[in-house]
């Protein structure tokens, strides 16, 4: 979780200058008491372990240069899938909400690592960079991230995988998962260090798996097993706490029917050093190697249990800063009274920005200018993809550069691969979709399943809206959004930050759609058929 490194860097100097570091807050959680499965059934369990930003490709690479023994080992003994869709933006939180509920963001409600609420007037940000945290609000990116994000955000109606599973009578847990929302009460115990500099409270009640591990801020092994969860440790949200909490539960006979581990070393990286860096990878691979060895042998973990390792976004190479691949939309924009970061929209606000890398909600407020022309404004900078909006009822997309345009919307005669029906209009290129007449069926190219990912950031929140995202090599900024020059980035739609890796072990069952939206589907599937077959044999 980005957001525990910068606040690191940024509270830490406060806490020494006021003087209120001190004993911790210990967690009072009693997990490991009600996480064994009451079924008492000795059935397979699954693990399900989300690698933030591994990606297909070096996958590749490692295991042709023999570095990877690990993933070789699972890919060979199970199912190895290239081209797992993501959700949009590709961004971790709004990808997580997906993967956990089974849903785009037009039913979770959670539409990206920072956006605009007009119910609140104010910016929704969840941590992206040291500044953008400052000029946002210390308080509020914690409140918005610990408190409101599966409090509040993640929507109600929409169901969990933690709930759904209840509702079988299985048992569950998450370790470090940002969206961890089910049916369990917990809480969270805030350090000293932080209450000291922040308005948060000791304690913060939430609801969660039977097993919620979730840094030092939840710790249910806490006395019973040394992990890395000190300041310097990031708190605990590193691969090392994950995979040691993991390899705890196996050895003592504590797996709940399904567990998810987040695995949140590999992005950092990745973004310092560009999509090509191995070496980060070849220590996830070792992570990983431990955590099947926790079972007694690589064999016996595949006889145990379903181990379903993925990735969550691509990363695109952000060109070298003598490139410019920085585009900064408060200089496109700069004739428009632009939203300050922190501050609260009022009728003299134009236009908000919610920059999520390479992609960026441009919210028009009070311009008396068209949704349309303040695309045509955004259309004319050539490093940016393309620019699109909704308008009663359809969905516009603008190519910038040639100002061509297609627009569609949901139900019509052309269908697509997933099942979903279509009406398109215009040029059907702008989002790269080979339509065939005859057959009246179309395909996916640069942007996978696009039509259905672009509606569902578009029905994600209220407001009146454009999407933009930035051509591969490029960024987008607002304010004080952090740049990657030289590095990698996400947030767009298009193949190389939307295709993710797949590898499925401990069982013949294939999943139905490969996207991330169907993992959930899948692993209930797996879940309730190994229940079914436990009880026929009882």
């Amino acid at each position: 979780m980005r957001i525990v490194k910068w606040l690191i860097l940024i509270v830490l100097p406060l806490m020494l200058c006021s003087g209120c570091y001190g004993s911790e807050v210990k967690p009072k959680e009693n997990d490991l008491l009600f996480v064994k499965s009451k079924t008492g059934r000795q059935s397979k369990k699954v693990i399900l372990l989300l690698v933030d930003t591994l990606m297909y490709q070096t996958i590749d690479k490692g295991i042709k240069q023999n570095k990877l023994p690990t993933l070789q080992y699972l890919i060979d003994h199970g199912q190895y899938y290239k081209d797992l869709v993501s959700s949009f933006p590709t961004m971790s939180v709004t990808i997580d909400s997906s993967l956990l509920t089974g849903t785009y963001p037009d039913k979770h409600r959670v539409p990206g690592l920072i956006w605009y609420s007009a119910n609140e007037n104010k910016i929704i940000a969840y941590g992206t960079g040291p500044v953008e945290i400052l000029k946002q609000g210390v308080d509020s990116v914690l409140t918005n991230a610990l408190i409101d994000l599966n409090g509040k955000h993640l929507d109600q109606h929409t169901e969990t995988i933690y709930e759904q599973l209840k509702k079988e009578g299985l048992k569950t847990g998450s370790i470090n998962g940002i969206i961890y929302r089910g049916p369990v009460d917990h809480k969270l115990s805030i350090p000293r260090w932080i209450k000291g500099t922040t308005g948060l409270p000791a304690e913060i009640n939430v609801k969660g798996p039977d097993f919620l591990s979730f840094g030092a801020l939840s710790n249910p092994l806490e006395g019973l097993k040394s992990l890395p969860d000190a300041l310097t440790n990031r708190m605990g949200f590193n691969n090392e706490y994950t995979v040691e909490t993991v390899k705890y539960l196996i050895q003592n006979n504590k797996l709940p029917d399904f567990l998810f581990a987040y695995l949140p070393d590999l992005d950092q990286e990745i973004h310092k050093k560009g999509p090509s860096e191995l070496d980060a990878v070849i220590k996830v691979d070792q992570q990983l190697q431990s955590l099947l060895h926790a079972f007694g042998s690589p064999e016996e973990a595949l006889n145990k249990a379903t181990i379903v390792i993925v990735g969550d976004s691509g990363m695109s190479q952000i060109l070298p800063a003598g490139k410019k691949p920085v585009i900064d939309l408060t200089k496109i924009l700069n004739n428009y009274r632009l939203l300050q970061p922190g501050a609260a929209a009022t009728r003299e606000t134009d236009i908000v920005l919610a920059v999520n890398e390479t992609m960026a909600y441009v919210y028009k407020l009070n311009t008396n200018e068209s949704i349309s022309d303040i695309a045509n404004v955004l259309k004319a900078e050539a490093r940016i993809d393309f620019i699109s909006w909704k308008e009663d009822g359809w969905i516009h997309v603008v190519q910038a550069g040639t100002s061509q345009q297609l627009k569609y919307k949901p139900n019509g005669p052309i269908s697509d691969s997933y099942g979903q029906s279509w009406t398109i209009e215009q040029h059907p290129e702008v989002l790269d979709l080979r339509i065939n007449q005859n057959k009246k069926t179309l395909e996916y190219g640069e942007y996978p399943d696009g039509l259905r990912r672009l509606y569902g950031a578009f029905h994600s929140h209220e407001g009146d809206f454009l999407i933009v995202t930035a051509k591969k090599g490029y960024e987008l900024v607002g304010h004080s959004s952090p740049t990657h020059r030289g590095g990698g980035g996400h947030g767009a739609l298009h193949q190389t930050e939307s295709l993710i890796p797949l590898i499925i072990s401990g069982t013949d069952e294939k999943p139905g759609y490969r996207r991330i939206v169907d993992i959930k589907s899948y692993l209930l599937q797996l879940l309730t058929n190994d229940l079914k077959n436990s009880e026929s044999k009882d």
